[in-house]
Protein backbone atom coordinates (compact mmCIF):
# COMPACT_ATOMS: atom_id res chain seq x y z
CA UNK A 1 0.00 0.00 0.00
CA UNK A 2 1.40 3.36 -1.06
CA UNK A 3 2.12 6.21 1.33
CA UNK A 4 -0.56 8.93 1.29
CA UNK A 5 0.84 12.28 0.19
CA UNK A 6 -1.39 15.35 0.59
CA UNK A 7 -2.02 17.26 -2.61
CA UNK A 8 -0.15 20.49 -3.26
CA UNK A 9 -2.80 23.03 -4.22
CA UNK A 10 -1.69 25.81 -6.54
CA UNK A 11 -3.44 28.46 -8.62
CA UNK A 12 -1.93 27.32 -11.89
CA UNK A 13 0.11 24.44 -13.24
CA UNK A 14 2.53 25.41 -16.00
CA UNK A 15 3.65 22.39 -17.99
CA UNK A 16 6.83 23.09 -19.92
CA UNK A 17 10.13 24.72 -19.00
CA UNK A 18 10.98 26.50 -22.25
CA UNK A 19 10.58 30.22 -23.03
CA UNK A 20 6.77 30.04 -22.93
CA UNK A 21 6.53 28.14 -19.66
CA UNK A 22 9.17 30.20 -17.89
CA UNK A 23 7.61 33.47 -19.06
CA UNK A 24 4.20 32.36 -17.77
CA UNK A 25 5.85 31.46 -14.48
CA UNK A 26 7.57 34.84 -14.14
CA UNK A 27 4.31 36.71 -14.73
CA UNK A 28 2.25 34.55 -12.39
CA UNK A 29 4.92 34.66 -9.69
CA UNK A 30 4.98 38.46 -9.88
CA UNK A 31 1.19 38.39 -9.55
CA UNK A 32 1.84 36.52 -6.27
CA UNK A 33 0.12 33.40 -7.51
CA UNK A 34 0.93 29.92 -6.25
CA UNK A 35 2.33 28.01 -9.20
CA UNK A 36 4.16 24.84 -10.11
CA UNK A 37 6.22 24.65 -13.28
CA UNK A 38 6.94 21.18 -14.64
CA UNK A 39 10.10 21.05 -16.76
CA UNK A 40 10.76 17.91 -18.78
CA UNK A 41 14.22 19.21 -19.71
CA UNK A 42 13.60 18.98 -23.46
CA UNK A 43 13.17 22.60 -24.51
CA UNK A 44 14.35 22.97 -28.10
CA UNK A 45 15.51 26.48 -27.16
CA UNK A 46 18.37 24.84 -25.25
CA UNK A 47 19.78 23.60 -28.57
CA UNK A 48 20.24 27.08 -30.03
CA UNK A 49 23.95 27.87 -30.46
CA UNK A 50 23.28 31.63 -30.67
CA UNK A 51 20.05 33.37 -31.55
CA UNK A 52 20.53 36.80 -33.07
CA UNK A 53 16.92 37.60 -33.88
CA UNK A 54 15.66 37.69 -30.29
CA UNK A 55 15.28 41.36 -29.31
CA UNK A 56 17.50 43.06 -26.72
CA UNK A 57 20.62 40.90 -27.22
CA UNK A 58 23.08 42.61 -29.58
CA UNK A 59 25.45 39.91 -30.77
CA UNK A 60 22.90 37.22 -29.88
CA UNK A 61 22.55 34.85 -26.97
CA UNK A 62 23.00 31.12 -26.50
CA UNK A 63 19.71 29.29 -26.01
CA UNK A 64 20.65 27.60 -22.73
CA UNK A 65 22.02 30.90 -21.41
CA UNK A 66 18.68 32.54 -22.15
CA UNK A 67 16.78 29.79 -20.33
CA UNK A 68 19.15 30.00 -17.36
CA UNK A 69 18.61 33.76 -17.08
CA UNK A 70 14.88 33.15 -17.02
CA UNK A 71 15.23 30.47 -14.33
CA UNK A 72 17.30 32.87 -12.23
CA UNK A 73 14.63 35.53 -12.66
CA UNK A 74 12.00 33.04 -11.50
CA UNK A 75 14.11 32.10 -8.49
CA UNK A 76 14.13 35.78 -7.46
CA UNK A 77 10.41 35.28 -6.80
CA UNK A 78 10.88 32.01 -4.95
CA UNK A 79 9.95 29.65 -7.80
CA UNK A 80 12.11 26.77 -8.98
CA UNK A 81 10.84 24.58 -11.86
CA UNK A 82 10.23 20.94 -10.98
CA UNK A 83 12.12 18.41 -13.07
CA UNK A 84 10.06 15.61 -14.52
CA UNK A 85 7.71 14.57 -17.30
CA UNK A 86 4.01 15.24 -16.97
CA UNK A 87 2.58 11.91 -18.08
CA UNK A 88 -1.10 12.37 -17.31
CA UNK A 89 -3.36 15.34 -16.67
CA UNK A 90 -6.89 14.74 -15.41
CA UNK A 91 -9.84 16.70 -14.09
CA UNK A 92 -11.11 16.14 -10.56
CA UNK A 93 -13.93 18.14 -8.95
CA UNK A 94 -13.40 21.23 -11.08
CA UNK A 95 -9.61 21.17 -10.81
CA UNK A 96 -6.80 19.64 -12.80
CA UNK A 97 -4.77 16.89 -11.21
CA UNK A 98 -1.20 15.96 -12.01
CA UNK A 99 0.99 13.41 -10.26
CA UNK A 100 4.74 13.85 -10.45
CA UNK A 101 7.33 11.88 -8.50
CA UNK A 102 4.80 10.71 -5.88
CA UNK A 103 3.50 14.25 -5.40
CA UNK A 104 -0.01 15.24 -6.42
CA UNK A 105 -0.74 18.74 -7.66
CA UNK A 106 -4.20 20.29 -7.95
CA UNK A 107 -4.95 23.52 -9.78
CA UNK A 108 -8.00 25.26 -11.26
CA UNK A 109 -5.92 26.42 -14.25
CA UNK A 110 -3.25 24.92 -16.49
CA UNK A 111 -1.00 26.44 -19.14
CA UNK A 112 0.34 23.92 -21.62
CA UNK A 113 3.74 25.06 -22.92
CA UNK A 114 4.80 21.64 -24.13
CA UNK A 115 6.38 22.66 -27.44
CA UNK A 116 7.20 20.39 -30.36
CA UNK A 117 9.67 17.66 -31.23
CA UNK A 118 11.86 18.18 -34.29
CA UNK A 119 12.32 15.43 -36.84
CA UNK A 120 16.07 15.56 -37.42
CA UNK A 121 18.20 14.04 -40.19
CA UNK A 122 19.85 10.68 -39.46
CA UNK A 123 23.23 11.81 -38.17
CA UNK A 124 25.18 10.84 -35.07
CA UNK A 125 24.62 13.20 -32.13
CA UNK A 126 22.09 15.21 -34.14
CA UNK A 127 21.28 17.61 -31.30
CA UNK A 128 24.98 18.34 -30.83
CA UNK A 129 25.21 19.21 -34.53
CA UNK A 130 22.31 21.61 -34.07
CA UNK A 131 24.20 23.25 -31.22
CA UNK A 132 27.23 23.57 -33.54
CA UNK A 133 25.12 25.27 -36.20
CA UNK A 134 25.73 22.59 -38.82
CA UNK A 135 22.17 21.28 -38.71
CA UNK A 136 19.61 24.06 -38.57
CA UNK A 137 15.87 24.02 -38.02
CA UNK A 138 14.48 27.52 -38.50
CA UNK A 139 15.08 29.71 -41.57
CA UNK A 140 13.20 32.56 -39.87
CA UNK A 141 15.54 32.38 -36.88
CA UNK A 142 18.87 32.16 -38.61
CA UNK A 143 18.60 32.60 -42.37
CA UNK A 144 20.67 35.76 -41.89
CA UNK A 145 23.55 33.65 -40.57
CA UNK A 146 23.88 31.63 -43.80
CA UNK A 147 24.18 34.58 -46.17
CA UNK A 148 26.28 33.49 -49.17
CA UNK A 149 26.92 30.00 -47.81
CA UNK A 150 26.38 26.53 -49.33
CA UNK A 151 23.09 25.35 -47.86
CA UNK A 152 20.82 22.36 -48.37
CA UNK A 153 17.30 21.66 -47.13
CA UNK A 154 16.55 17.99 -46.54
CA UNK A 155 12.99 17.12 -47.45
CA UNK A 156 10.77 16.18 -50.37
CA UNK A 157 7.44 17.96 -49.91
CA UNK A 158 6.03 21.47 -50.28
CA UNK A 159 6.98 22.47 -46.75
CA UNK A 160 10.64 21.66 -47.43
CA UNK A 161 10.46 23.39 -50.80
CA UNK A 162 8.99 26.45 -49.08
CA UNK A 163 11.95 26.54 -46.69
CA UNK A 164 14.38 26.33 -49.60
CA UNK A 165 12.63 29.21 -51.37
CA UNK A 166 12.66 31.25 -48.15
CA UNK A 167 16.42 30.69 -47.80
CA UNK A 168 16.98 31.69 -51.42
CA UNK A 169 16.76 35.27 -50.21
CA UNK A 170 19.98 34.71 -48.23
CA UNK A 171 22.11 32.58 -50.54
CA UNK A 172 22.28 31.65 -54.21
CA UNK A 173 23.85 28.27 -53.38
CA UNK A 174 20.76 26.45 -52.13
CA UNK A 175 19.66 22.86 -52.80
CA UNK A 176 16.64 20.77 -51.90
CA UNK A 177 17.79 17.23 -51.16
CA UNK A 178 15.18 14.44 -51.03
CA UNK A 179 17.55 12.06 -49.18
CA UNK A 180 15.64 8.86 -49.90
CA UNK A 181 12.10 10.22 -49.50
CA UNK A 182 9.58 10.04 -52.31
CA UNK A 183 9.36 13.34 -54.13
CA UNK A 184 6.01 14.95 -53.33
CA UNK A 185 6.22 18.04 -55.54
CA UNK A 186 4.15 18.80 -58.60
CA UNK A 187 5.83 19.71 -61.89
CA UNK A 188 4.75 23.31 -61.25
CA UNK A 189 6.45 23.28 -57.84
CA UNK A 190 9.62 21.89 -59.40
CA UNK A 191 9.55 24.57 -62.10
CA UNK A 192 9.20 27.24 -59.40
CA UNK A 193 12.27 25.92 -57.60
CA UNK A 194 14.29 25.91 -60.82
CA UNK A 195 13.14 29.42 -61.77
CA UNK A 196 14.28 30.71 -58.36
CA UNK A 197 17.68 29.05 -58.57
CA UNK A 198 17.05 26.21 -56.11
CA UNK A 199 18.73 22.97 -57.17
CA UNK A 200 16.52 19.92 -56.71
CA UNK A 201 18.55 16.79 -55.97
CA UNK A 202 16.62 13.52 -55.94
CA UNK A 203 18.94 11.14 -54.07
CA UNK A 204 18.81 8.02 -51.93
CA UNK A 205 19.54 8.34 -48.24
CA UNK A 206 23.26 8.86 -47.75
CA UNK A 207 25.71 9.12 -44.89
CA UNK A 208 25.87 12.46 -43.12
CA UNK A 209 29.19 13.47 -41.61
CA UNK A 210 29.53 16.66 -39.52
CA UNK A 211 32.95 16.01 -38.00
CA UNK A 212 35.08 18.20 -40.26
CA UNK A 213 33.43 21.55 -39.67
CA UNK A 214 30.95 21.27 -42.51
CA UNK A 215 28.30 18.78 -43.59
CA UNK A 216 29.40 16.05 -46.00
CA UNK A 217 27.00 13.62 -47.59
CA UNK A 218 28.36 10.49 -49.20
CA UNK A 219 26.95 7.57 -51.18
CA UNK A 220 28.68 4.43 -52.43
CA UNK A 221 27.93 5.19 -56.07
CA UNK A 222 27.95 8.98 -56.49
CA UNK A 223 30.03 12.05 -55.73
CA UNK A 224 30.20 13.49 -52.25
CA UNK A 225 28.26 16.68 -51.56
CA UNK A 226 29.46 19.32 -49.11
CA UNK A 227 27.48 22.10 -47.46
CA UNK A 228 28.20 24.72 -44.82
CA UNK A 229 24.88 23.84 -43.17
CA UNK A 230 21.77 21.78 -43.78
CA UNK A 231 18.23 22.60 -42.73
CA UNK A 232 15.86 19.89 -41.65
CA UNK A 233 12.70 20.18 -43.71
CA UNK A 234 11.42 16.93 -42.23
CA UNK A 235 8.83 18.65 -40.05
CA UNK A 236 7.93 18.57 -36.38
CA UNK A 237 5.64 16.66 -34.04
CA UNK A 238 3.64 18.86 -31.66
CA UNK A 239 3.74 17.65 -28.07
CA UNK A 240 -0.02 17.63 -27.58
CA UNK A 241 -0.53 14.34 -25.73
CA UNK A 242 -1.84 16.06 -22.58
CA UNK A 243 -4.20 18.21 -24.64
CA UNK A 244 -5.56 15.07 -26.28
CA UNK A 245 -6.11 13.46 -22.88
CA UNK A 246 -8.45 16.31 -22.01
CA UNK A 247 -10.15 16.29 -25.39
CA UNK A 248 -9.37 19.85 -26.45
CA UNK A 249 -9.65 20.89 -30.07
CA UNK A 250 -6.56 20.52 -32.26
CA UNK A 251 -5.74 21.84 -35.72
CA UNK A 252 -5.22 19.66 -38.78
CA UNK A 253 -1.48 19.90 -38.00
CA UNK A 254 -2.12 18.51 -34.49
CA UNK A 255 -1.47 21.82 -32.76
CA UNK A 256 -3.60 23.18 -29.94
CA UNK A 257 -6.25 25.63 -31.07
CA UNK A 258 -6.66 28.72 -28.88
CA UNK A 259 -8.56 31.99 -28.88
CA UNK A 260 -7.02 35.47 -28.71
CA UNK A 261 -6.33 35.00 -24.98
CA UNK A 262 -4.65 31.61 -25.47
CA UNK A 263 -7.65 29.75 -24.08
CA UNK A 264 -8.24 26.30 -25.54
CA UNK A 265 -11.68 24.76 -26.09
CA UNK A 266 -11.55 23.94 -22.35
CA UNK A 267 -12.31 27.19 -20.46
CA UNK A 268 -9.59 26.73 -17.81
CA UNK A 269 -6.90 25.19 -19.99
CA UNK A 270 -4.56 27.57 -21.82
CA UNK A 271 -1.71 26.91 -24.24
CA UNK A 272 1.29 28.93 -25.45
CA UNK A 273 4.38 28.47 -27.55
CA UNK A 274 5.30 26.11 -30.36
CA UNK A 275 2.55 23.61 -29.52
CA UNK A 276 0.13 26.37 -30.57
CA UNK A 277 1.59 28.52 -33.29
CA UNK A 278 3.21 27.68 -36.60
CA UNK A 279 5.74 30.51 -36.34
CA UNK A 280 7.93 28.84 -33.69
CA UNK A 281 9.60 32.00 -32.42
CA UNK A 282 10.79 32.65 -28.86
CA UNK A 283 9.30 36.14 -28.75
CA UNK A 284 5.93 34.83 -29.95
CA UNK A 285 5.95 32.07 -27.32
CA UNK A 286 6.73 34.61 -24.61
CA UNK A 287 3.96 36.95 -25.73
CA UNK A 288 1.41 34.14 -25.78
CA UNK A 289 2.48 33.07 -22.29
CA UNK A 290 2.11 36.62 -20.98
CA UNK A 291 -1.41 36.85 -22.40
CA UNK A 292 -2.38 33.51 -20.84
CA UNK A 293 -0.90 34.42 -17.46
CA UNK A 294 -2.63 37.80 -17.26
CA UNK A 295 -5.97 36.27 -18.28
CA UNK A 296 -5.70 33.57 -15.61
CA UNK A 297 -4.70 36.11 -12.95
CA UNK A 298 -7.67 38.32 -13.78
CA UNK A 299 -10.08 35.39 -13.62
CA UNK A 300 -8.64 34.41 -10.25
CA UNK A 301 -9.13 38.01 -9.10
CA UNK A 302 -12.81 37.68 -9.93
CA UNK A 303 -12.92 34.54 -7.83
CA UNK A 304 -11.22 36.43 -4.98
CA UNK A 305 -13.61 39.38 -5.52
CA UNK A 306 -10.68 41.68 -6.27
CA UNK A 307 -12.50 43.28 -9.21
CA UNK A 308 -15.35 45.74 -9.54
CA UNK A 309 -18.79 44.26 -10.25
Amino acid sequence: MGVFVPAAEVDCLVIGGGPAGLTAGIFLARFRRRIAIIDGGESRASWIPRTRNHPAFPGGINGEDLLQRMREQLQDFGVVPLSGLAERLEEEDGRFRLELQEQRYLAPYVILATGVRDLLPPVEQAIEQVRRGLIRQCPICDGYEVIGKRVAVIGADRNAAGEALFLRGFTSDISLLTFGADLALSPADQDRLAACGVTLLVTPEGRLDCEQGDVRITWPDRDQLRFDAIYSGLGIEPRTRLAKQLGVELSAEDRVLTDARQRTSHPRLFAAGDAVTGLNQIAVAMAQAEIAAVTIHNELRERDRHTLP
